[in-house]
């Protein structure tokens, strides 16, 4: 397999682009300051160097060969949205025991602020810490109640004071009360999840009849996608394990690695008769393949639409699995990608053999 590096923007774009701090060019440049001898991603919060002191590389090895270190505010040789360290401690405590209850003192005791940690997971789940543990906490409930324990011992276990509680609590999740070894088999709620990829980390979403989200975690509308499928499904998003989601994981684990060339999982993805007839036409576009926005506007019979396909595409969301990432510019540009400018260009060259995603 043929390795090449990856051919960086004009300079005056990417001038432009570390002096906003655009996140969209993370990965896709790094800039190195000659004045302090760091390297940096575009999105740096630090201080702007001047023009003139500034040279682009388009990856960190480059930067690290050219004798820059890197800067420790930005912290370029991390995967883009990598939680940090804190909030991964955070997660795996709720995870080894999701009916434990974490109170702000208790955050305050680890050296967390509680207003920081709410702002975390408001921004990369859609949802308040709180939230998110009250869902896992619910979720593994509904899990319990579905081999048949008895609600007055979930209700103890899971810390609350009465089974009135604990069935309340249950209800303001999942729409009902629960009932001891039935009644829940037809609660379906929507199943949240972390993913890792060489990418940086995914939230995905499952039903029983499908995945109805993958989205990278710091994309800007994760929030207002969360909001379409509770819209959409009427029924509360809760963080757990589906067999899909696992099935899911090992198929892109074998998609990165250069194993797989489709993909074999249901997807379920809802929206206008338009949005799906561009959903429907992007999962026609071969592996390794790319078409224009004005290619897609012909498949969906809407010649001279592409404003109307382009925003179609922003707005799909399951990542990968529906590839709109094979959508570029008619003139060969990348276009958009609500994941990242340096995400798409990696997935287009992980599927024309160019550079393999390790």
């Amino acid at each position: 397999m043929i390795s090449t590096a990856p051919s960086l923007p004009p300079a005056a774009e990417m001038r432009r682009a570390y002096l906003a701090s655009d996140a969209g060019y993370d990965g896709v440049f790094y800039l190195g300051v000659r004045t302090t001898g760091i390297f940096c991603r575009p999105s740096c919060r630090a201080k702007k160097p001047r023009p003139e002191n500034v040279e682009f590389f388009a990856d960190a090895r480059e930067a690290t060969f050219a004798g820059y270190r890197p800067c420790k505010r930005c912290r370029p040789l991390e995967a883009p949205g990598t939680p940090p360290p804190w909030i991964a401690r955070l997660i795996a405590d709720i995870e080894r025991d999701p009916s434990r209850r974490i109170r702000e003192a208790e955050l305050r005791a680890r050296g967390l602020d509680p207003a920081r940690v709410r702002r975390w997971f408001k921004q990369h789940c859609g949802m308040s810490f709180a939230a998110y543990c009250r869902g896992r906490r619910m979720n593994t409930a509904l899990q319990a109640i579905r081999r048949g324990e008895s609600v007055i011992d979930l209700a103890i276990g899971h810390g609350f004071e009465s089974e009135s509680g604990f069935r309340a609590a249950f209800e303001r999740s999942f729409g009902h009360t629960p009932a001891d070894g039935s009644g829940a088999s037809a609660v379906d709620p929507v199943r949240v999840a972390w993913l890792d990829s060489p990418l940086g980390p995914l939230l995905a979403a499952a039903r029983d009849a499908g995945i109805v989200l993958l989205e990278f975690t710091e994309r800007r509308m994760l929030e207002a996608q969360f909001d379409a499928l509770r819209r959409h499904f009427q029924v509360p998003l809760v963080p757990g394990d589906h067999p899909l989601l696992r099935q899911l994981k090992t198929e892109l684990a074998e998609y990165f690695a250069g194993a797989r060339r489709a993909f074999t999982l249901p997807l379920v993805y809802p929206g206008s008769d338009f949005q799906r007839a561009v959903w429907n036409a992007l999962l026609q576009i071969p592996y390794g393949a790319t078409r224009s926005y004005d290619d897609l506007a012909r498949a969906v019979g809407r010649p001279g639409a592409c404003r109307a396909v382009g925003t179609a595409n922003g707005r799909n969301r399951i990542a990968i699995l529906i590839p709109c990432h094979r959508v570029v510019n008619k003139n060969g540009q990348l276009g958009g990608y609500g994941g990242g400018l340096w995400r798409k260009q990696r997935l287009l060259d992980l599927e024309k053999g160019i550079e393999p995603v390790s």
